[in-house]
């Protein structure tokens, strides 16, 4: 769930524990399932009930030690096509429980924008690594945009904490639509980025 930048740093502060959970004979692709559990479960529960920020630090901490598989994969030189097939496809399992706990909370409460800002975000956001993904498969590359994976995650959880402690739902409907612009505006930047490398390859 890190970015790039984030990576460094992660390595340094994951290798201690990383080293420790190889010694218990923990795999990496059962950390990667474990947090994948425990975002879900977090996001399931805990938003629908109207626990934002205790749901928010929840997932926080467990995306941060999102990382550790990364890590753990390195360390054993164990790192697998299947490893990062894993990682990558639970990434989108853990967003859209994410997405998908904030969708209840609205709609539970009767909250028609708040529900149609948490979908149109989500679908948005599930858009942007199928991109990159589909252009990989096609021999292109389509990484950046100004809403990455990680700056989604880190504005929504920001968001949804700040409205469980007092700042109000329009924090987080309002923080909900501007993500799902972001997301929207990365997928026309990587479309874009495709498409210039399509064209240059038709160059003669």
């Amino acid at each position: 769930m890190l970015g790039v930048n984030g990576r460094g740093v992660a390595r340094v502060v994951f290798t201690p524990p990383a080293k420790v959970l190889i010694r218990l004979h923990v795999t990496a692709d059962m950390v990667t399932i474990a947090g994948t559990l425990a975002t879900a479960a977090a996001a399931l529960w805990l938003f629908p009930t109207g626990h934002l920020w205790v749901g928010a630090l929840v997932i926080g901490v467990v995306a941060c030690g999102d990382a550790l598989d990364g890590t753990m994969a390195r360390l054993t030189k164990h790192s697998t096509r299947w490893g990062a097939f894993l990682d990558s496809t639970l990434d989108r399992v853990a967003d859209s429980a994410i997405f998908a706990g904030l969708v209840i909370y609205f709609a539970l409460r009767g909250d028609v924008l708040g529900v149609i800002a948490a979908v149109a975000a989500g679908a948005l956001g599930t858009v942007v690594p199928y991109a990159r993904a589909r252009a990989e498969g096609l021999g292109m590359h389509a990484e950046g945009g100004i809403a990455e994976r990680s700056d989604r995650l880190i504005f929504t959880l920001l968001a949804t904490f700040a409205a469980g402690v007092g700042a109000g739902r329009w924090v987080l409907v309002g923080a909900l639509l501007v993500l799902s612009v972001a997301a929207a505006i990365t997928v026309v930047q990587r479309m874009y980025a495709v498409w210039a490398q399509g064209a240059d390859a038709a160059a003669p």
